[in-house]
């Protein structure tokens, strides 16, 4: 169900942007910078509205539907199982069909930080007294 919504979210919203986009602009007509036409009015003449606006009301309100289902479902959507601890099976260990090393076949662990490379360098002569 999730899957499904959110393909329709996906699908509603590139409709939207077309939509959006093929619409004619309000201030799109040169001779609307210049005060002809109904310059009396303060936003311009505008009539009734077009088919694509109330399409496009249409899918905003889709959109807006849409998008609360899938908030809705994310908050409530517990997966099983995490991504970070499984690996798909791909990589399944084979150290557990066998037994642990014993301690004999173990090897010593290296001893922390940085080995040096040159020999350390030799203690000071001792204070002379005169």
């Amino acid at each position: 169900m999730y899957t499904a919504i959110l393909v329709a979210h996906l699908a509603i919203a590139a409709t939207l942007i077309g939509l959006v986009l093929i619409q004619h602009g309000k201030g799109a007509d040169a001779g609307a910078a210049f005060g002809s036409g109904a310059s009396a009015t303060v936003f311009g003449s505008r009539g009734s509205t077009s088919f694509l606006s109330k399409l496009t009301a249409l899918f905003a309100a889709g959109f807006f539907a849409t998008s609360m289902v899938l908030a809705m479902l994310a908050g409530t959507y517990r997966s099983q199982h995490s991504v970070i601890d499984s690996d798909g099976g791909a990589n399944q260990p084979e150290a557990q069909e066998q037994s642990p090393p014993s301690p004999s076949q173990t090897t010593p662990a290296a001893p922390p930080g940085p080995v040096p490379d040159t020999a350390p360098a030799p203690a000071p002569p001792p204070p002379s007294s005169p």
